[in-house]
């Protein structure tokens, strides 16, 4: 994941959700990606917790993540 540019701030993943994202999701299926492939789902305050539900229970969350870490730990 790239730091956004000026004109592009990250958006909650939620559907239908339009806030900022302050948080990383980090995820992965099992039965389709290595174990150490990492998918992500940005999350506002308000989804947090919904959206870390949805991949708990299918056993797929691996990580929940402030945004800002994430990104200085990308950069390179």
């Amino acid at each position: 994941m790239n730091p956004p540019t000026a004109d592009e701030t990250p958006q909650c993943s939620a559907k239908g959700c339009r806030a900022g994202a302050v948080w990383v999701l980090a995820w992965n299926n099992p039965k389709i990606h290595t174990p150490e492939r990492r998918k992500t789902w940005l999350a506002c305050e308000e989804h947090r917790e919904h959206l870390s539900s949805f991949l708990g229970m299918r056993g797929f969350l691996k990580d929940v993540v402030p945004l800002a870490d994430w990104q200085t730990a990308e950069t390179p």
